[in-house]
């Protein structure tokens, strides 16, 4: 089992919608958890959209990455979907094999309507679940013989 953490400013969108596509689309080989540098509430327009697809993610909290890591949670691959600069603030987690930078826009700085909003976060939903199943597709075979890690 590969253990993946979604790392975003809020751990309001970008890694809420990673970590569902991850638990669903690559059940039985990876596990994903989720958590943001400042957590902040769900997004609701980014829940609607993942609803839109057959994904509830509406009753999901926010964690922080800092209380992961300090309670010694360990993960085989992180997953920075924040901005590069953001990203380098993420604390650097024990025995990870992977860490990888996705850099994709942060929804709670789109502009317009709410429809307007929803239409940027669909087209960003889309592109993360791509993301996930390349993920899955690349790795599925990473070896993580070193129990010690999860």
């Amino acid at each position: 089992m590969i253990k993946v953490l979604f790392v975003c400013v809020h751990n309001s969108a970008r890694s809420q919608m990673a970590e569902a596509f991850l638990n669903k689309q690559g059940q039985g080989d990876f596990l994903a958890e989720s958590a943001g540098l400042e957590p902040a509430p769900l997004n609701e327009l980014v829940a609607k959209a993942m609803s839109e697809i057959g994904y509830d993610i509406s009753g999901n909290e926010t964690n922080s990455v800092f209380d992961f890591y300090k309670e010694g949670r360990k993960y085989n691959m992180i997953v920075k979907v924040c901005d590069t600069e953001s990203g380098q603030k993420c604390p650097i987690f024990p025995l990870t094999l992977r860490v990888l930078n996705w850099n994709l826009p942060d929804p709670s700085e789109f502009v317009g309507t709410d429809e307007e909003k929803l239409i940027q976060i669909r087209a960003l939903r889309d592109k993360i679940k791509d993301l996930v199943v390349s993920l899955i597709n690349e790795f599925k075979d990473l070896d993580t013989s070193a129990e010690t890690r999860n």
